[in-house]
């Protein structure tokens, strides 16, 4: 049977984010949600998670296109000047993360910083993932551990999508699909790295190629599609209100598509819906197996 972790990106971003997020979890088809520690509605956010306590949570490592929790000065590499405020874009940020102009210890201590501060307010973090997926990067991965390592953290996001997913996912734009494509490149440094740092992950994250355009036809697919393995389902349900409106987030028109699409879930049978704090359970299934 596979092993499902349906997670949220961008629990704290706004209300209608933390609204969505709250439905589907009472819907038990949301398993899991993962944090910004320094957001809009955080502090919305973590009330509704001390609320609930089936719901794993995780640190949303923010590193671009975001405000810092650390003092400014603190992590000068990671700051674009002009606004005080983290590099607004991914490859603006990849620039200088390829040209060695960021700095591994700043953005360990910016990690540092959200997982401590989320814990500050007593949650028990699951696991991390990062805001656009930059541990994919082996300079952003290895600081990241280090981080979560240190505040008694040991899962992570395994954020590449497998072949049988990226197949099931038909209708993603070409650009999008040759982007992911290319990027899977670093997996197996990636896993090799999660695994020498004593960290669990999944078989891959699904969805991240239809980000953006996931309705109940990707869902059906891709749960259809499924085999044997412990997956996560990567979504950013939400309703548009005004405070999303403000974000900097192309996802705005789509988050309620999404959110309808994942209520869908709860009919399918024959997947076993768990969350990161389940994760090392379900790995030791599939092992013995």
């Amino acid at each position: 049977m596979p092993h499902l972790i349906v997670n949220a990106d961008d629990f704290g971003l706004a209300p209608g984010v933390n609204r969505a997020i709250l439905e589907l979890h009472a819907a038990e088809v949301l398993t899991s949600a993962t944090l910004m520690a320094h957001a809009a509605c955080t502090e919305e956010a973590v009330k509704m998670a001390l609320a609930m306590p089936t719901l794993g949570v995780g640190c949303h490592i923010v590193v671009v296109d975001g405000t810092p929790v650390s003092d400014k000065r603190a992590i000068s590499s990671l700051i674009d000047p002009g606004t005080g405020l983290f590099y607004p874009t991914m490859s603006s940020f990849l620039k200088r993360l390829f040209t060695a102009r960021i700095r591994s210890a700043e953005v360990e201590a910016e990690a540092a910083a959200q997982i401590a501060l989320l814990q500050s307010f007593g949650l028990r973090l699951t696991h991390v993932d990062t805001h656009k997926h930059m541990h994919m990067f082996p300079g952003i991965l290895r600081p990241v551990l280090r981080a979560a390592k240190a505040a008694g953290i040991h899962a992570i996001r395994n954020p590449f999508e497998p072949v049988w997913s990226l197949n099931a996912t038909t209708d993603a734009p070409e650009v999008r699909r040759a982007e992911v494509i290319l990027l899977r490149r670093f997996e197996s440094r990636f896993r090799r790295i999660a695994e020498e740092e004593g960290f669990r992950t999944t078989d891959g994250a699904v969805g991240v190629l239809a980000t953006g355009s996931v309705n109940i036809a990707t869902v059906n697919a891709l749960v259809t599609a499924m085999p044997e393995g412990t997956f996560e389902l990567v979504s950013h349900p939400g309703y548009r209100d005004e405070q999303l409106a403000r974000a900097n987030t192309r996802l705005l028109e789509s988050r309620e598509i999404e959110r309808n699409a994942l209520m869908a879930i709860k009919d399918y049978r024959g997947i076993d819906l768990v969350s990161f704090a389940s994760l090392g359970h379900a790995v030791e299934q599939k092992a013995a197996g």
